[in-house]
């Protein structure tokens, strides 16, 4: 019977969750402010900008959120090893 302890071991979830949270936050600013309607023309009248930064903030909410209901788990007897070296 193995006991698991929550960790606060590194996570790359959560760097791909600041990433995508950064590259969202900044395509949904140009989408918003930037963008012409000369842009949005060529696109086919999508404002591509827009739709793919709020795509990719729903991402990263996607990942935090699976961060906090699943956190990384490491056997006690594992950890006590680690501490110890």
């Amino acid at each position: 019977m193995s006991t698991e302890t929550r960790t606060s071991a590194f996570d790359i979830r959560l760097i791909i969750a600041l990433l995508t949270g950064v590259y969202g936050a900044v395509l949904t600013v140009l989408g918003l402010f930037v963008t012409s309607d000369q842009e949005i023309d060529k696109s086919a009248g999508v404002n591509i900008n827009l739709w793919a930064g709020l795509g990719l903030l729903v991402v990263m909410l996607l990942f935090v959120l699976w961060v906090r209901l699943r956190p990384l788990r490491l056997p006690a007897d594992q950890e006590n090893k680690e501490t110890d070296a």
